[in-house]
């Protein structure tokens, strides 16, 4: 019987644990640090910095209400995450498989739930690397123009959450396209990889951005209402006078 016995030293082992399992990804190192540790120390920076620029809206604005203040949180956040963390996988895409330092390490444990990230997969990349240029120094710029109260800052502030949230929906169906239609998953089966980090990660950049969209065209349609009331008020006016 022990011809028949299996030898597992034999069995071919995946040279990665990212799905699909014949994805092609260069130069893999598996990762140094435990998952703990890695959303500890991004979620300590993501707080050092939410816990920074409320001390200085604070002191700049203090009169700021307290939602326009979350707003800007919102912002500042959003910007670092987008010039930051994805310019650095914008910058390093080629990489990434191997890289050891906080940011790689972060990619490839997200990369369990998409590796698109690891193959320089061409959508991922200019979607990430608009997201750094365009999104990531104008979320800075509304968040100093909510602060200072400036006029210009709901235009502004539609135009990064309608970019935010155009990223976002196609960053969801063209992964749902090859899903269902070409039988592609880029997720492990694990359902916390789908859930956490797939699908509740980036929720977030559609619900937060569709509100301050929806505020944003909401204050433009109010000032027009008001311009428009005003046009015919001194319109009226000035008949009145005449008439006079």
């Amino acid at each position: 019987m022990e011809g028949f016995g299996l030898n597992t030293s034999k069995i071919p082992q995946p040279p990665h644990p990212f799905y699909p399992l014949e994805a092609n990804i260069v130069g893999y190192l598996a990762n140094e640090w435990s998952v703990l540790k890695l959303l500890g120390i991004f979620g300590s920076g993501c707080t050092v910095i939410l816990g920074l620029t409320l001390a200085l809206i604070t002191r700049q604005n203090p009169a700021l209400p307290q939602r326009e203040k979350a707003t800007v949180l919102w912002f500042v956040l959003s910007g670092t995450i987008h010039l930051f963390f994805e310019g650095y996988f914008a910058f390093n895409h080629a990489s990434m498989p191997g890289m050891q330092d906080v940011f790689g390490q972060l990619w490839k444990e997200y990369a369990m739930s998409d590796s698109r990230y690891l193959t320089s997969d061409p959508f991922v990349l200019c979607m990430e690397t608009v997201t750094a240029i365009c999104w990531g120094p104008l979320s800075y710029i509304v968040a100093l123009l909510i602060t200072s109260q400036h006029p210009l800052r709901h235009p502004l502030q539609a135009l990064v959450s309608l970019g935010q949230l155009y990223g976002d929906i196609l960053y969801y169906a063209t992964s749902m396209f090859d899903h269902y239609h070409k039988g592609l998953s880029y997720c492990r089966p694990e359902a916390y990889y789908f859930w956490f980090y797939y699908f509740l990660m980036n929720f977030v950049w559609i619900v937060i951005p569709s509100t301050l969209l929806y505020k944003s065209m909401a204050a433009s349609a109010e000032a027009f209402r008001f311009l428009d009331q005003e046009s015919k008020n001194q319109k009226s006016n000035g008949y009145i006078k005449k008439s006079n």
